[in-house]
């Protein structure tokens, strides 16, 4: 192997940690064209899980390692959010499917590489900055990046009321971005009634006992969804967690005039939003 190809093998084992993915042009920015990243692939210095995408190998391809390599490699800026944030954060007894589903939100389409690594989970994206006025997301990856070298990032509690976590992963502790309880229920309830149910939406409130008030201040005013608000305040009135007292719905806009949510449901007088007849009983 040539000096050249040495040297750029060098700075990809201290850049590229084992796992992780980039793409392409990724490489292209360090001096790897396209005939060293043959080379490299035909001698097992990395793998290729689908075109234009590579890896250093180590073990079996997770969907954890590729979002963390679009937030901190690619600098994408995306975070898991909904019910997948969700899952993560120990509501999963409350939602009864296994993960297959992995929900990314941003201000910005994933790669389309994303579709064709051939995993068992599926990447559905949502655009961020349709649901919230001043999406942290929105300002890049500048409000999100992680720096591999240092192991630091920026302070997410300054964003959004706190709204975002930072949680690690796997053997070094990778630092994978997420919605926290708060924000990832709001954009639960926005797939509602098309994407999710009203009676899994009602059993994590049902388990939301330790949600911010503050936090939930902030994101309700920030939110552009009258549907998502409404029935944010349904949910929370028919649990009546004391944090509920200190938030009045008077506080923000939620529209006027009736919401058919439920073709045939019921509608609540309060919130003015049609609802499944019998959720008390599903």
């Amino acid at each position: 192997m040539t000096e050249r190809s040495t040297s750029h093998l060098n700075r990809l084992e201290q850049d590229l940690p084992e796992g992780l993915v980039v793409d392409a042009a990724w490489l292209e920015q360090r001096g790897i064209a396209s005939n060293l990243r043959s080379y490299y692939v035909k001698h097992g210095w990395l793998e290729q899980p689908a075109r234009g995408v590579y890896r250093r190998p180590r073990g079996s391809l997770g969907w954890q390692q590729v979002v963390i390599s679009l937030q901190t490699l690619l600098q994408v800026p995306l975070i898991v959010g909904g019910r997948t944030a969700l899952e993560l954060q120990g509501f999963a007894h409350y939602l009864t499917h296994e993960t297959k589903t992995i929900h990314l939100h941003g201000p910005e389409k994933p790669p389309h590489w994303l579709s064709k690594l051939g995993m068992p989970q599926r990447f559905v994206y949502r655009n961020s900055a349709t649901l919230f006025h001043n999406d942290p997301i929105s300002f890049g990856l500048g409000s999100l990046a992680w720096n591999t070298e240092q192991n630091e990032g920026r302070d997410l509690e300054r964003l959004q009321g706190g709204s975002l976590e930072r949680m690690t992963w796997g053997q070094w502790d990778w630092p994978l971005t997420l919605s926290k309880p708060e924000r990832a229920y709001l954009e639960m309830l926005d797939e509602l009634p098309r994407h999710e149910s009203f009676h899994q939406a009602d059993m994590i409130m049902q388990g939301a006992a330790n949600l911010s008030p503050r936090r939930l201040t902030k994101l309700l005013g920030d939110c552009r969804s009258v549907k998502v608000k409404r029935l944010f305040f349904f949910f929370a009135d028919r649990h009546g967690h004391a944090w509920r007292k200190r938030l009045d719905p008077d506080d923000f806009d939620l529209g006027k005039g009736k919401r058919m949510l439920v073709k045939g449901g019921r509608l609540d007088p309060v919130y003015q939003i049609t609802v499944p007849e019998d959720l008390d009983g599903i």
